[in-house]
């Protein structure tokens, strides 16, 4: 693997640490602030708006830059803002905080993923976006457990000075390993902005949004899940999250081997199923204190396999204008993370348990399978018309 691969996923590796460190530590964090772990949630909530404020905006302003400059200044302003909210002193300042943190991830991966597939072998450009996403499985395999054991044991602030330091080491991976790149995208803003009147793209970003809530439905409150239904103690949450980590690195590489087995979005109808399968049979397991430490791991895996297929789908449906493309898929990414966070939240604020948070993941799932039939049935019929007029 060459060292700019390397570099993209170790932008990955702290990405992936920030967003998810929280999802461990959320039961301190409300503490701290003295609000319900509800009210908690919004922080992930005001990460993901950052990072969909964040990944059309600055990956069109960036886009006329040198890619490797780019990701430099990216990462420098995401090694800032992460180092700080380490020092938030209360419910407003940590939410601006976590906005303000978030305004870089999707312009990275959006950038690193179209950088990735150029610094990939003819052919492997699927494995290449794989290996960047592998710096965020990665994270939830090592750098979330971490950061998790050091928010519980001694003080939530070192989870994020953890995430500041990783930061630190992603910029002097990409000063010093980033080749140098050209401008990530040679077309003018106003021809990227066409793309939008792409109906399959639309599509995607939907079917990202929906599909990927379902993970978050369960994610976000993976913490009381084993300590308020399985009943483990506090220190267990930390060995969840290594099993749904090491899922995440299976289901990764998996994802990318579906990707070049089958179409793109065949492997997202496959994946999305067995997500939805998986998430309501959890819901009748996660009681059992065995079987809900298995179901983090294939619930994990399955999950992730979704990273690649999906990305490669939203890259080829944005042709002329695949930079902001990707980007937008990690837009779409972040509103699943958001409303899936939000919408398991209503149902266990009114009473219904933890494990009603899996059922409406099982239901998002669902939603974003019908919503792949539908991009197939677009493509079919568009196909047809270009057979008709030839």
């Amino acid at each position: 693997m060459n060292k700019g691969l390397l570099t993209l996923a170790i932008g990955g590796f702290g990405i992936g640490l920030t967003e998810f460190v929280i999802m461990g530590i959320l039961p301190e964090i409300s503490a701290a602030f003295n609000i319900t772990i509800p009210k908690a949630g919004h922080f992930i909530s005001a990460y993901a708006l950052g990072v969909v404020v964040g990944a059309p905006v600055l990956t069109s302003i960036g886009s006329k830059w040198p890619a490797n400059k780019v990701l430099l200044g990216l990462m420098l302003w995401f090694t800032i803002f992460n180092t700080l909210s380490a020092f938030a002193t209360g419910y407003s300042s940590f939410i601006i905080l976590r906005f303000l943190s978030g305004l870089p991830h999707g312009a990275f991966f959006g950038i690193g993923a179209v950088v990735a597939g150029k610094l990939s072998k003819e052919g492997k450009s699927a494995q290449g976006i794989a290996i960047m996403f592998s710096g965020l499985t990665f994270a939830n395999l090592l750098g979330v457990p971490l950061g998790t054991y050091l928010g519980k044991h001694f003080s939530w602030n070192l989870s994020f000075l953890l995430v500041g330091f990783v930061g630190v080491l992603v910029v002097l991976s990409i000063k010093f390993w980033m080749p140098l790149l050209k401008q990530s995208s040679e077309s003018h803003f106003l021809d990227d902005l066409k793309i939008f009147k792409r109906l399959e793209l639309w599509l995607i970003i939907l079917l990202t949004t929906i599909g990927t809530g379902g993970f978050f439905a369960w994610y976000s409150y993976i913490a009381p899940l084993i300590t308020d239904v399985a009943h483990h103690p506090a220190e267990m949450v930390s060995i969840a999250m290594i099993l749904a980590g090491l899922g995440m690195v299976v289901g990764n590489f998996l994802g990318a081997k579906l990707t070049e087995r089958f179409t793109p979005m065949y492997a997202v109808i496959l994946i999305l199923s067995a997500m939805a399968v998986c998430l309501a049979i959890n819901t009748f397991l996660a009681s059992d204190k065995v079987m809900v430490l298995i179901m983090t791991f294939i619930i994990g895996a399955v999950t992730f396999c979704l990273s690649t297929p999906i990305q490669v789908a939203i890259i080829n449906a944005s042709e002329g204008s695949e930079t902001l493309g990707s980007s937008l898929n990690q837009s779409a990414f972040n509103i699943g993370n958001a409303s899936g966070a939000y919408f398991a939240g209503l149902p266990i604020a009114m009473g219904y348990g933890y494990t009603s948070a899996d059922w409406v993941g099982a239901g998002m799932a669902t939603s974003g399978v019908l919503i792949a039939l539908v991009i197939i049935m677009v493509r079919k019929q568009r196909y047809k018309k270009v057979v008709n007029n030839n």
